[in-house]
């Protein structure tokens, strides 16, 4: 997705969770992802290519980056960043693979639920065997030059991110799908973390004496 929208994305899930100085270290991160060393060579950063297996392994460490940085009872920085870098991809799954495209096809035409009853865990479609990813072609890099987006759109094989993503509102119906089951999946990541925390890390991550200070 684009910064904004993975701004937008994570602001509304996790604002109310953390202190603005907390927030603001998790969207660096978050946003720092999609510079130009992390768009090269790392398909498990944003769910490209098909590298699914090593997009869920690299959320993993993340997962445990968080952990391991809390147990120490230090700095909490780094677990706010890697809580930044993991909801990065876990956001892109739903804007770089067919999922979205899986779950809308399975319902009758005309039919869809509005965007915030979008299922984002649903088994059925996380192992369809249709399940893909856009491939990364040199045609998706021309498509960000100036003026060259329509030809990079014409030439690019249908498996690529040109074709595939649901990064911003002009790529169709589904991307109001994208922000919702990105925004839900934010949520349960987040969730899924502090459930494993002692309400004494659980503070710290969340760095409540600051959110009370803030008036949060």
């Amino acid at each position: 997705m684009l910064k904004p929208y993975h701004t937008e994305i994570t602001t509304r899930a996790l604002k109310a969770y953390f202190s603005p100085r907390a927030l603001h270290t998790i969207l660096a991160a978050n946003l720092h992802q999609d510079r130009l060393r992390g768009q090269f060579g790392h398909n498990e950063y944003h769910f490209d290519a098909n590298a699914f297996e090593a997009s869920y392994t690299y959320m993993d460490e993340q997962r445990e980056i968080v952990g391991d940085t809390l147990h120490q009872g230090d700095d909490p920085t780094p677990a706010w960043q890697a809580l930044g870098r993991l909801t990065h991809t876990a956001q892109d799954f739903y804007a770089h693979s067919n999922y979205l495209r899986l779950w809308a096809d399975s319902h009758p035409a005309g039919e869809l639920p509005e965007p915030a009853q979008v299922g984002t865990l649903l088994p059925e479609f996380l192992h369809h065997p249709q399940l893909q990813s856009g491939n990364v072609y040199l045609w998706d890099w021309v498509s960000f030059i100036p003026g060259f987006y329509s030809l990079a759109y014409r030439r690019a094989p249908k498996d690529s991110h040109t074709h595939m993503n649901l990064d911003h509102p002009g790529r169709g119906p589904l991307f109001p799908y994208a922000i919702e089951a990105a925004i839900k999946r934010t949520i349960y990541e987040y969730e899924q973390i502090v459930g494993r925390l002692t309400p004494e890390e659980q503070s710290i991550f969340n760095d409540r004496r600051r959110l009370t200070a803030d008036g949060g």
